[in-house]
């Protein structure tokens, strides 16, 4: 239900340009470039791309009537004056995209909110790959004083030792990156320790 509602959260930009467009080169443009980018945003949504889906959510929604209002404009200069029909067209246009950004503007003040309060643990999206040989025994979630944080617990098939394993996720250090662009301002970071019977594997987020 979700990827449904995501995937017409990304083409409804390009269907109201359909209904308002009345030139053919300019219509075609903009609506290949909506189509573009919502393509790339269901691309994130899929996880087929890696960056934020909140962010890329948001400036997807403001992008979008930005190039739709650069399509009139380029349309009204060429053209004569729009027919009467067209007038609640783009009057409906206009009231249809402002929706989304209002809910879109909510959503994302709303996300922001609780990333602020540390009750969400990083996803299992940020953990590696794991290689051939890794098997991973369990994983789950856990919070404490500086936050939440995510654990997996890995073993080797092929008798590794635990720090070949490290070795062999490349997580001998620490490593940190951005969580986000806009709305996420915080590093996550993973590593890995030698948990004793196996290899504990952590994604925590940084400050």
């Amino acid at each position: 239900m979700l990827t449904i509602l995501g995937i017409l959260f990304a083409v409804a930009p390009a269907v109201v340009w359909m209904t308002i467009a009345r030139t053919r080169f300019v219509g075609f443009v903009i609506g290949g470039a909506l189509l573009a980018g919502g393509s790339l945003l269901v691309s994130v949504q899929q996880g087929w791309m890696d960056a934020p889906s909140p962010d890329a959510h948001l400036v997807f929604t403001v992008l979008a009537p930005v190039l739709i209002a650069c399509g009139a404009g380029l349309e009204g200069r060429h053209e004569e004056s729009p027919s009467p029909e067209w007038i609640p067209r783009r009057n409906g246009a206009i009231g249809f995209l402002g929706t989304q950004f209002a809910l879109t503007l909510v959503v994302g003040l709303l996300y922001a909110l609780m990333i602020s309060e540390g009750a969400d643990a990083p996803s299992s999206e940020v953990l590696p790959t794991w290689p051939p040989g890794i098997t991973l025994v369990d994983e789950g979630t856990s919070c404490g004083s500086g936050g939440c944080y995510r654990i997996a617990t890995v073993t080797s098939e092929d008798g590794l030792s635990h720090l070949e394993i490290i070795r062999e996720l490349g997580l001998q250090q620490e490593s940190c990156r951005s969580s986000g662009w806009l709305l996420d301002w915080r590093d996550v970071c993973v590593g890995a320790r030698d948990a004793g019977k196996n290899v504990t594997v952590y994604a925590s987020w940084g400050y």
